[in-house]
């Protein structure tokens, strides 16, 4: 059975940095993206940084150049580097696993609060 831990979240200052990561466990492949998403109570699940195993990523406009998604495909692990932090940035962040065979796999999420 694929589990996705994620760590990292917490309570950060405006301005603040936070680096989120997601270890996976179980029989994991042929990976075709590791993803990041967030959502906060009330909206829809938005997906913030993505890294196919081409290595090409995206991101939401809104985190462009603050954030940083980076993958060790050897341990499957995934990382977001977060930088700037805003307190829009508050959210619950999930890690997000799709495989090409078109399975998907979510982790419980870690809360990132950004507040003076």
């Amino acid at each position: 059975q694929v589990q996705l831990q994620e760590a990292g979240g917490g309570l950060v200052q405006p301005g603040g940095s936070l680096n989120l990561s997601c270890a996976t466990s179980g029989r994991l492949f042929d990976i075709y993206t590791m993803d990041w998403y967030r959502q906060v109570p009330g909206k829809a699940r938005e997906l913030v940084a993505r890294r196919r195993n081409s290595g090409s990523t995206n991101y939401a406009d809104s985190v462009e150049g603050r954030f940083t998604i980076s993958r060790d495909s050897a341990r499957n692990l995934v990382w977001l580097q977060m930088t700037s932090l805003k307190p829009e940035d508050t959210a619950v962040y999930h890690c997000h696993v799709t495989s090409y065979g078109a399975r998907e796999y979510w982790g419980r999420g870690t809360q990132v609060t950004v507040s003076s």
